[in-house]
């Protein structure tokens, strides 16, 4: 049995009885019924997934995957290829956006080489970041499919055993990206697994301008044409028009799911692997917090087609996990809601008609 066949069997939905519990103790809280909202909307669905209403989220882990695409010769992106394995290294140095806010409530940054198209060896024998690597970024996917099927679900069980690993350890993940060109592929997955039409859905990824818009939104539209993804087979879609990265993180949530440990999920290119995620096993949603409403046009619909409303909507468009990174500060309020505010009975306070 393959890794993702074992994975997707062992995902349940969120337990019931205990979001029951945990609705029992919310509504008996010191405070008009339900005043903090979205915050016990939330502690309702961690009580669902950890099966507990003392949630314990102490251990975070954030997992960047990184890689590069082939698509990028088409004129996609303001920057070049390069940057990725400079990213990965200022990553790895402690500079950059992920790094920053992380630090803000004790969250582990884990860096994944998914496929960089760069020599990415010296920080692998080192042990800063974790190599998975697949091969040195994908093809392109406006002369042919990204990768084979093969290489799609290596990139996913990879992601399925980075969760494995560091879930002995963790108790909520947070996803990250890293890849230039990668908000390309992701579109491609959205307008195959909605209704939405590419020219919709594009944004302009790092900054680009006019013309390279409309360049980007036709080299989609003719990647899919030729590509033909099968919009009910997720594998399939991820292996024509995706990115290694983007497997990975449809692992690391397929994964994530099959122990019951949430995953906050960041932007655009993090939302493009839960939609792979979703395709191949739906009830791995139940185990999705969106972090925030990315500024690239067609999150939006990735919402949708996920059934999630985000936590953040403060016009992020870096990716890395940042917005993950800073939704667990809503995650934590919201145990806190669950865990430290006293019933009315507890606070011996008269509760209202």
């Amino acid at each position: 049995m393959q890794l993702i066949e074992k994975t997707v069997k062992a995902i349940e939905p969120q337990d019931q009885a205990w979001r029951n519990k945990a609705t029992e103790r919310l509504e008996q809280l010191t405070m008009p019924h339900w005043a903090l909202g979205r915050l016990m909307d939330m502690a309702q669905d961690l009580a669902g997934i950890t099966q507990s209403i003392k949630p314990d989220f102490g251990n975070k882990t954030i997992v960047t995957m990184a890689g590069d695409h082939g698509v990028t010769a088409e004129g996609v992106s303001s920057f070049p290829s390069e940057a990725t394995v400079q990213m990965v290294h200022n990553f790895v140095n402690g500079g950059a956006g992920i790094n920053a806010l992380a630090k803000l409530n004790n969250t582990n940054v884990v860096v994944v080489d998914m496929g960089v198209a760069g020599d990415l060896s010296d920080l692998a024998k080192s042990g800063k970041i974790v190599d998975k690597r697949i091969a040195d970024g994908t093809e392109n996917m406006a002369k042919g499919p990204a990768m084979s099927r093969e290489q799609a679900i290596a990139a996913i069980e990879a992601g399925i055993e980075i969760a494995l690993e560091l879930g002995k350890t963790t108790d909520i993940f947070g996803t990250g990206d890293m890849g230039i060109g990668n908000t390309t592929p992701s579109t491609a997955i959205v307008s195959m697994l909605t209704d939405a039409t590419v020219a919709e859905l594009t944004g302009r990824g790092t900054g680009i301008e006019d013309d390279q818009l409309k360049n980007k939104v036709k080299v989609i539209e003719a990647a899919l044409e030729l590509n033909a993804p099968d919009a009910s087979d997720g594998i399939d879609v991820l292996s024509k028009v995706g990115g290694f990265e983007i497997g990975g993180i449809a692992g690391l949530i397929l994964g994530a799911a099959s122990l019951r440990k949430p995953v906050v999920v960041d932007g655009f290119i993090s939302t493009a692997g839960a939609l792979i995620a979703q395709a191949i096993a739906p009830d791995c949603t139940d185990y999705i917090i969106a972090a925030h409403n990315s500024v690239e046009p067609g999150h939006k619909v990735m919402l949708g087609k996920l059934g999630k409303q985000a936590l953040l909507d403060l016009n992020l468009r870096l990716g890395e996990g940042t917005g993950a990174a800073l939704a667990m500060n809503i995650v934590d309020a919201s145990v806190s809601v669950l865990t430290e505010v006293a019933t009315f009975e507890e606070a011996h306070v008269s509760e209202g008609n």
